[in-house]
């Protein structure tokens, strides 16, 4: 990270508990580095044993992303990162809309079989990425189950989450596999208007669709972590992890550039 990086992803870390008087030790190791060492995998795609030189020691590096991944503190800071960056858009912290939908990537020979499927659509095998997304893009809710599992039935889980953790949202845009009974469901049980967004028969090729462009162009922008182009976790947990870890850097990076803009550096010279 660079420090303009660093200044403002140290202002979105969790507080540790033994700053609050929660127990537990100091740890051994700067938060820089440890979240460097870990950006540089998510991004490099590398296993954690080819961790370069220059970085604390493979083990201790995986112990604070497990130690992050347990205690839910990866999604937190992923959450401080969103607010700031939908602030500086000019938008409230929570949104009042969302869009869904689904990304099917090949598991490694390390994804167990227990937790992973056979995507007959996309004919992968191996894990489904489920994600749920503001209108600017930014993760909101992230699930990764077997590629078998249904959209629909992945909606089940992942809208109730959503529907709990942002009460503002009453409207998800999504695709045709969202369709049926679902629609529903989610009006009657969730006050949620969930509104399809069909692709036309005639459309041949690609064709930029209202609204859905936007969480499509989010799984692409995952397919730029080489960690994420490939599911090569044990636990659908680690994946999910890795997600928010690769929107974490995009978000920070992005902060960083706007915070040293020249129109952002001329404000900050009136207030001071």
């Amino acid at each position: 990270m660079t420090d303009e990086q660093w200044a403002v992803v140290r202002d979105a870390l969790p507080v540790p508990a033994w700053l609050e008087g929660r127990g537990g030790q100091p740890e051994g190791y700067c938060h820089r580095q440890m979240l460097d060492a870990i950006f540089y995998v998510t991004d490099n795609g590398i296993k954690w044993r080819a961790m370069p030189a220059g970085f604390p020691a493979w083990d201790r590096v995986y112990a604070f992303f497990r130690r992050w991944r347990k205690k839910g503190l990866v999604k937190e800071f992923h959450d401080r990162l969103r607010g700031q960056v939908r602030a500086g858009e000019g938008r409230e912290v929570e949104p009042t809309a969302a869009i869904i939908d689904s990304q099917s990537v090949k598991g490694a020979a390390s994804v167990p079989a227990a937790t992973r499927g056979y995507d007959g659509g996309k004919k992968i095998n191996g894990r489904r990425r489920r994600v749920i997304t503001d209108t600017l893009g930014l993760l909101l809710v992230v699930m990764v189950t077997a590629a078998n599992v249904t959209d629909r039935q992945a909606a089940r889980t992942m809208l109730p989450e959503l529907r709990a953790r942002f009460r503002k949202i009453t409207l998800v845009w999504a695709d045709g596999g969202y369709r049926g009974r679902l629609v529903t469901w989610a009006r009657e049980k969730l006050q949620l208007t969930l509104e399809i967004v069909k692709r036309s028969d005639d459309m041949s090729g690609f064709v930029v669709l209202p609204r859905r462009w936007v969480v499509e162009r989010t799984l692409g922008w995952l397919m730029r972590s080489r960690r994420l182009v490939r599911d090569f976790e044990t636990l659908p947990a680690s994946s999910e992890a890795f997600i928010y870890f690769s929107q974490a850097m995009l978000m920070s990076r992005r902060l960083a550039r706007h915070a040293t803009s020249p129109s952002e550096r001329s404000r900050w010279a009136v207030a001071a």
